[in-house]
């Protein structure tokens, strides 16, 4: 079994005489950046001056320096920017002001891994992930509890990175929940096929192949609507409850017979032919390079999929029914 690390395994006075840089303050930026602050330590914020973050983060008492000021003072500087933007960020603001001996940290290896930032030898490399949203990390922490995250050490430059790591997922609230060790590679791969084969690309082409099928086959679109996205959040639920033990338990007979024959014919030997080529792709670094190219060239390919995403049937009908859905608000 693997090793779960908690609140007892991580000193967070190895924190407090350090400042912290938090680099970005969208979602987790903001909420890492609330609960370090929170939990006594010194952190400041770097944004572009003038950015749309930059009032977000001073209306909430932060301390906000440009990116290039945040480097000079921190003693850990944790990149929490958009994957496509942190290499030429870091090349522009950050690789001329890092301190030897400081340390930089990230929440998602994919700069480290596909060599995208390469840091200099005489400093720690780490990674905190939380395995959450941002708002959910910020909730919990305000709630006593936390997002269990995981921890990866790229270089350990003053032989205490990994403790480092820990302290700091105790100072967002990681500890709490849980910590689990892993390694940038690891957390990277697998991190990249979860989105794109199972938790967002898989299940919304699912979703909208699902809808099209009855549309197609004459039943009204609200009718479509509720049975292939709307009841997708009560399944879910239940598989994040207690696995998929708990699902297979809670629904009807019915839909567990029928789950369970016909799902393996959906998810076949050409979708897991898929999924393999998907991984092959993310393990070669074919995935990353496209990727960077796609923000290079301001993301043209991405745009489009997002206006045709919005665009589809299933969503323009969710608009409209989620509108009448006045619990949805609260």
């Amino acid at each position: 079994m693997v090793q779960m690390y908690y609140d007892e395994d991580a000193n967070l006075d190895l924190l407090k005489d350090k400042t912290i840089a938090i680099i970005g303050y969208g979602s987790q930026g903001a909420a890492q950046a609330q609960n370090l602050v929170d939990s006594g330590l010194n952190v400041v914020v770097g944004l572009r001056e003038g950015g749309a973050s930059w009032n977000a983060a001073l209306s909430d008492g932060m301390n906000v320096l440009s990116i290039e000021q945040a480097a000079k003072k921190a003693d850990i500087i944790h990149l929490l920017l958009p994957d496509e933007v942190q290499s030429m960020v870091y090349q522009q603001d950050i690789a001329s002001n890092i301190s030897k001996g400081s340390a930089i940290s990230f929440s998602h290896g994919f700069n480290i891994h596909y060599h995208q930032i390469i840091p200099p030898d005489d400093v720690d490399v780490f990674m905190v992930a939380p395995k959450g949203p941002g708002y959910l990390v910020r909730r919990t922490y305000t709630e006593g509890a936390g997002v269990p995250c995981l921890l990866a050490v790229y270089q350990d430059a003053s032989g205490k990175a990994k403790e480092l790591g820990l302290a700091f997922a105790r100072g967002i609230g990681g500890t709490r929940a849980g910590v689990i060790e892993t390694s940038f590679a690891e957390e990277t791969e697998t991190d990249l096929f979860g989105e794109q084969v199972d938790l967002c690309g898989g299940v919304t082409e699912l979703i909208k192949a699902s809808f099209e099928i009855l549309v197609e086959a004459g039943y009204k679109p609200e009718i479509a609507y509720f049975e292939t996205l709307h009841e997708l959040k009560l399944i879910v639920d239940l598989i994040h409850e207690g696995g998929l033990s708990k699902m297979w338990y809670y629904v009807s007979n019915t839909a567990e017979y029928g789950g369970l024959t016909v799902g393996p014919k959906i998810i076949n030997a050409e979708s897991r032919k898929a999924m393999k080529e998907a991984l092959r792709r993310i393990q070669s670094g074919e995935f990353a390079r496209e990727f960077v190219l796609e923000g290079k060239a301001n993301k043209p390919v991405l745009r489009a999929l997002e206006k045709k995403e919005h665009e589809h049937p299933v969503e323009q009908i969710g608009k409209e029914l989620r509108s009448r859905m006045t619990w949805l608000k609260q």
